[in-house]
């Protein structure tokens, strides 16, 4: 089991010398398919807040304004 520990460290430390090694242009900047991929998942995070944020102001609003209401029927 210890041998097969150190070659599993060994493969990822060998792994990620390989990653690191690459050659790196400087000024490459982002192509458009870069900006496409961060502005979808830009649009899902935006799409998840939205219903998030009008369900926190509806459970504020069921919390302060529930009791001026209970109060008026009585």
């Amino acid at each position: 089991m210890k041998n097969i520990m150190r070659g599993f460290a060994w493969l990822v430390v060998s792994a990620a010398s390989i990653a690191y090694a690459g050659s790196v242009e400087e000024g490459a900047g982002m192509s458009l398919f870069g900006y496409l991929f961060l502005g979808f998942f830009a649009l899902i995070i935006i799409s998840q807040v939205v219903p998030a944020g009008i369900l926190f102001f509806g459970m504020v609003k069921g919390v302060f304004f529930s009791r001026e209401e209970k109060k008026a029927i009585k």
